[in-house]
């Protein structure tokens, strides 16, 4: 039948991505060595976060692994002083992590874990929530970044917000990527270890070496970037490797944002 045949092509399809897709060692091949490697994702993806616990593992193994820093952390958070065999329940109480931010701890639970019991610090590299309402008001921000720089972040917040936001919003809105940025890219620096490798998880806005982390590294501070595409997502985004899965069902994220924006 028509369905059968479109269930199988579908399947086929599915099934030559991932034959192209390389693995782990073959990734890093491509990236290593580096003090600082950036791997971006695609936040609903699963398989993005295989991937990272692929890595951390390989890394780890190879006596390489210095760090992991996560978005999915705020700083001032890690799981430094845990031992080897802590309980989830305290690596979460340690980086402090919060469900309602948005991050399923079960989504990024192998990630974190594979890190903790190879005896590597989990270090959260996001801005404190505590601090966005200072960054939204701090104009010094905008200079943190050229002029077509700042247009494009700003771009990318009103379409990224499904263009909803009011004009007024847009500028404080873009302070806070801007200052993200800032602070997952002062965490990781501060994690360098001379050897070792450092390595950033955060969604592929963040990595991109045009827009994101790296526009606040310090000057020639080494650095390489994977990203993680899903179908067509991420695919405008420069990196250094990239890893292929298949795309994700199409999903209307602006109608969810509409109706929030309606209440």
């Amino acid at each position: 039948t028509l369905v059968t045949l479109a269930a199988t092509l579908a399947l086929v399809a599915g099934c030559a991505t991932r034959a192209d897709t390389p693995s782990p060692d073959a990734l890093l091949s491509r990236v290593m060595p580096t003090p600082l490697l950036l791997v971006g994702e695609q936040h609903d993806a699963s398989e993005h976060q295989r991937l990272q616990r692929d890595l951390v593992q390989a890394l780890a193994t190879r006596g390489q692994l210095a760090a992991v820093v996560m978005e999915m952390a705020e700083a001032g958070h890690d799981t430094r002083g845990l031992a080897r065999n802590a309980d989830e329940a305290a690596v979460r109480a340690a980086l402090g992590w919060n469900e309602q931010h948005n991050w399923p701890w079960p989504t990024y639970r192998p990630v974190v874990m594979a890190a903790v019991r190879a005896g590597v610090p989990v270090v959260g590299g996001n801005l404190p929530r505590n601090r966005m309402r200072e960054a939204m008001g701090d104009a010094a921000l905008d200079a943190s970044v050229t002029p077509p720089v700042l247009l494009q972040q700003r771009e990318a917040i009103r379409t990224g917000h499904c263009d909803l936001l009011p004009e007024t919003q847009l500028g404080p809105m873009t302070r806070i990527q801007l200052a993200r940025d800032r602070t997952l890219a002062q965490v990781a620096t501060a994690q360098l270890a001379a050897g070792r490798t450092v390595l950033l998880i955060a969604g592929n806005g963040h990595v991109r070496g045009d827009l994101g982390v790296p526009r606040h590294l310090s000057p020639g501070q080494a650095h390489r970037v994977i990203v993680a595409r899903g179908g067509k997502a991420g695919t405008d985004v420069p990196a250094d490797a990239h890893w292929d899965t298949p795309a994700l069902p199409e999903t209307d994220h602006c109608a969810g944002l509409r109706a929030r924006f309606k209440r």
